[in-house]
């Protein structure tokens, strides 16, 4: 069974990669060019002014050394070097940086037309000796580099703005190099080196079965030479298969640990995305990174996500999308190993029947390792995995916690394990007791306690009922499983519930399963008996017993019309198909025998309790008194559980 965490985390390495161009830096250059450009131009320290101020404070003083007219548009300013010292011109003649003065332009102004202002010039000096009139130039000047960047700063700003949006949808991607438009063909699997050591098979409880088939893989990676000198080959693909939270994943990466090799993980959606053809090239991506670190595993999680058999959704969506083309690509490239490359590819799955059937032929993923929800030593183990670090009561029975929770994987283990420290943690507790596991159990399988819910004395009087009517007709019939706890306290969305110790067995009989259905059918029934009416408390129990009818009648072949026959497809492909498996009339027969069946049960539910009326107002009294009664309770009421007990021929003949 898997362990989600590790007791003692492992020292990962980290790989170097390699750093990428960064924007930054041309972000800083075009700053300091905008900054630094007006002083290489020696234009930093002009003075903007206009022609009447120009005329009448500098001109009109004979401190102008010359003028220089640029492009036909601004006048340039020169002024003496006598005037430096005078206090009127201090600011201009202070250079931008160092020592000296600043040898000009001091001033500039902007003009309409060259000919007005020769006239305004004109006008101006007409007072002036011939040696006091101001010479001026006239220049044309071009800056390259400024042109230049005026053309391209649209081209840079459009590439800025497009980095930033790329960055900003591809932040969740796995991987630096995953997050650029360039780079979405790349594979986003995870690299683990084998030098890690993350998870080795002593971290993963229970599952002895499973590991002794996988263990035929390490020693493969580790020691390939004794397999190939007698021309054996290892499969290409192993496909763990299994409910969700039975350790397919961690189990993977423990193959990986013991083999020290390098280990590629990814999910089977990590491929598919929206642009065409991006799965296929990232799966040939990883592929080629596997080859060149071989011996390696893969390992693609849920690979249903992209393996589903390609008939699938033919008639919503057409064949050829971009799931299709991508499973296309990993059968190629799985077909197309050389032997003995030392690439393995594992993969997860809890929907097996979903898979293409090219995909787990052999050659591909040849070898299936199903993977079952734990018994109970194996329950037993787990759990002593999961309360590693967690602050204990003295005598808690960790095997006695696993027989309270057959069907439990081993991520309800952990999740029950923590539950009961955040309890114990709640009531301000120093230990977590026992009553922490069980209330943890509880809370898992039936919600959150909600005391506080309004609920009128009629409605708890039903309710206690209801509850009864399955706590006796379930303590009378031997085929249902134990009874452990009643309760009429709101929990998640029920008002009431019972519980029940599930033995485990592989097989039912036609019995036991006509012995639920009445147990099932005992709540409703009880409300008919005792306050002549139904009521709606009914609506899952009345779910349960309908689906579990349909399967005695259509799977098992529980049916003496229909005969044995049974149409379940375990290989999935009825979704295929638009047509049911059986006819019309077929169908109607069906029906026809699940409302039997259905009937018969409700009529023996019925039937024992009328037979033991009295106990059933015992157990709801109770019920109405204390809210939950246990098993002690029921003992006292109703007698201990065991064979030849009286009720199982009033039983036999009410189902008969």
């Amino acid at each position: 069974m898997k362990n989600d965490q590790p007791a003692k985390p492992k020292k990962s390495v980290e790989r170097k990669i390699k750093p990428a161009f960064s924007w930054v830096w041309v972000y800083v250059i075009i700053l300091l060019y905008v900054i630094l450009s007006p002083v290489w131009s020696g234009s930093y320290n002009v003075k903007e002014t206009t022609w009447q101020q120009f005329s009448t404070t500098i001109l009109n003083r004979n401190a102008v050394e010359r003028l220089e007219v640029v492009n036909k548009e601004k006048v340039n300013v020169y002024l003496k070097s006598a005037f430096a010292k005078d206090t009127a011109f201090k600011e201009v003649f202070t250079p931008a940086f160092g020592k000296g003065i600043n040898a000009g332009p001091h001033y500039s102004f902007t003009i309409g037309s060259v000919e007005v202002f020769e006239r305004n010039m004109e006008e101006a000096e007409k007072f002036f000796a011939a040696n006091e009139k101001v010479p001026v130039s006239y220049i044309y000047q071009r800056n390259w580099l400024m042109n230049i960047l005026g053309w391209l700063a649209p081209f840079i700003l459009l590439m800025v703005i497009w980095n930033f949006m790329m960055r900003r949808s591809g932040g969740g991607m796995a991987g630096g190099s995953a997050s650029s438009i360039f780079n979405f063909g790349r594979s986003t699997a995870t690299l683990i080196e084998k030098e890690s050591g993350t998870v080795t098979f002593a971290d993963v409880a229970g599952l002895d079965e499973a590991k002794v088939e996988v263990l035929e893989i390490v020693d493969f990676l580790k020691k390939p030479d004794s397999f190939t000198k007698l021309g054996a080959k290892i499969p290409k693909g192993v496909i763990l298969v299994g409910p969700p939270g039975t350790g397919k994943t961690l189990l993977a990466k423990a193959v990986a640990g013991e083999a020290q090799v390098p280990f590629f993980s990814i999910s089977g959606a990590a491929f598919v995305e929206m642009f065409v053809g991006v799965g296929a090239s990232r799966v040939r991506d990883l592929f080629q990174q596997a080859k060149e670190k071989a011996p390696c595993i893969i390992f693609i999680d849920e690979i249903d996500a992209i393996g589903q058999s390609r008939g699938r959704g033919a008639f919503s969506g057409g064949a050829n999308d971009e799931r299709e083309s991508t499973l296309n690509q990993l059968l190629t490239e799985m077909d197309g190993f050389g032997t003995n490359t030392g690439v393995i590819v594992l993969a997860a799955t809890n929907r097996a029947d979903m898979l293409d059937p090219a995909l787990v032929r052999p050659g591909r993923f040849d070898r299936h390792i199903y993977l079952e929800l734990p018994n109970m030593n194996e329950r037993a183990a787990i759990f002593k995995v999961h309360v590693q670090g967690l602050i204990m009561a003295e005598g808690i029975d960790l095997r006695a916690l696993a027989g309270q929770t057959p069907g439990f994987s081993g991520a309800d283990i952990a999740n029950i394990c923590n539950e009961a420290a955040l309890i114990a943690a709640r009531r301000k507790a120093a230990k977590i007791e026992k009553e922490d596991f069980m209330d943890a159990i509880d809370r898992i399988v039936a919600g959150l306690e909600k005391k506080s819910k309004i609920i009128s004395p009629e409605e708890k009087k039903i309710i206690a009922f209801h509850e009864a009517g399955h706590a006796v007709i379930s303590w009378l019939l031997r085929n249902v499983d134990p009874l452990v706890k009643v309760s009429i306290i709101p929990r998640g969305q029920s008002l009431g519930a019972a519980w029940y110790l599930p033995e485990e067995k592989q097989l039912r009989s036609e019995t036991a399963f006509k012995e639920h259905l009445c147990a099932t059918l005992g709540g409703r029934a009880a409300e008919e008996i005792i306050f002549g009416e139904i009521s709606s408390g009914a609506l899952d129990d009345l779910e349960k017993v309908t689906k579990e009818a349909y399967t005695m009648v259509v799977y098992y072949g529980f049916n003496n019309v229909l005969g044995n026959v049974s149409y379940y497809d375990s290989t999935g492909q009825r979704d295929l198909t638009i047509q049911k498996p059986f006819s019309e009339a077929t169908g109607e027969l069906i029906d026809q025998e699940i409302r039997k069946l259905v009937a018969r049960a409700y009529e023996g539910a019925k039937t024992i309790l009328e037979e033991n009326k009295a106990s059933l107002e015992k157990v709801a009294g109770l019920l109405l008194k204390k809210e939950v009664i246990y098993k002690d309770d029921l003992e006292n009421i109703l007698g201990k559980r065991g064979p030849g007990f009286p009720a199982i021929d009033l039983k036999v003949k009410a189902l008969a």
